[in-house]
């Protein structure tokens, strides 16, 4: 019996050394950016198909555009391996641990990179492709590698990256862009800042420690709050000039006025609680801000099935 244990332990071993390298692997993707993709993009196809598109189209769009989400944020990790080595929040990631080495990292991101690129081209269009490659582009080079070290306006602009799977859903269906989804892009790039600021809030200490500027660590409170509230309300009246423009219906409509109401209330009580010295509770906007993108986008995708 002790015998067959022992035969029995390196495979297992094995097994679950390749379960823990898989897991570090899918970690490099960060998978609840992942989550947003799908949120924003299968949504927006819906829409431009004004019904159900072809589901294979709409497997191979979430497909290719997760192996470009997954690929952006492999490069992100290991640029930024330094400086998550001493914040709480990424300490574990697998770069920092040591579960994936930085070579390996940065040949899966241009693997992935050129992968995601040539699916999308062979399964979609050219524009859809084009798209994904800006978008790796953006978050890497823009964001990471130039505003993120160096102004507190960088989730702003850097945040532009994350506007682009609407253009990509839209194109994969239409092989074209019209206005209604540049409105879902302003809508998205509106939408980042009121959802990063309160995060880094939460984190401001981490963020000083690193010396990364974002506006959490480098303003207070109120002054977050404020931005906080002057972009909810910007994230808000963008969605309401959709109506107009893809002449969306009663689901949609209601669903921006309730869901964007609540928001800019949430947005609102973070300035002043931060204003009268109270605790700012700033996760609770980080969340709310979640909920209401999704929320949106499901109207997005309900309104063109329904006759009204």
């Amino acid at each position: 019996m002790d015998i067959t244990t022992t035969q029995r332990t390196p495979a297992r071993e094995s097994r679950t050394s390749w379960g823990r390298t898989i897991r570090a692997y899918v970690a490099l993707t960060k998978p609840r950016v992942l989550e947003l993709l799908l949120v924003t993009t299968v949504p927006v196809m819906i829409l431009a198909e004004r019904g159900l598109p072809n589901l294979w189209l709409v497997l191979a769009t979430v497909i290719g555009g997760s192996m470009s989400a997954g690929s952006a944020a492999a490069f992100n990790m290991y640029l930024d391996r330094d400086i998550d080595a001493h914040m709480q929040r990424t300490e574990k990631r697998p770069l920092v641990t040591g579960e994936i080495t930085p070579r390996a990292a940065l040949i899966f991101a241009w693997t992935l990179a050129v992968l995601s690129t040539v699916w999308l081209l062979l399964t979609t269009n050219w524009l859809a492709a084009v798209l994904s490659a800006t978008a790796i582009f953006f978050y890497v080079v823009i964001y990471t590698m130039i505003l993120k070290r160096r102004t507190e306006q960088n989730i702003v602009w850097g945040g532009i990256a994350g506007c682009f799977p609407v253009l990509i859903g839209w194109s994969a269906v239409t092989g074209s862009l019209s206005w209604a989804p540049l409105v879902l892009f302003l809508l998205v790039f509106l939408w980042t800042p009121p959802h990063y600021w309160p995060l880094s809030m939460k984190y401001r200490t981490q963020y000083e420690d690193v010396d990364v500027p974002m506006l959490g660590a480098t303003r207070d409170g109120s002054q977050v709050g404020l931005q906080v509230i002057l972009y909810a309300w910007a994230t808000v009246a963008a969605s309401l000039l959709l109506i107009p423009i893809a002449q969306m219906g009663l689901v949609y409509t209601a669903s921006a006025l309730v869901f964007g109401g609540w928001f800019i209330v949430e947005s609102h009580v973070l300035y002043s609680r931060a204003v009268t010295g109270a605790q700012p509770r700033p996760m609770r906007v980080f969340h709310a801000s979640i909920t209401y993108l999704t929320l949106l986008f499901v109207a997005i995708a309900v309104d063109p099935l329904l006759p009204f």
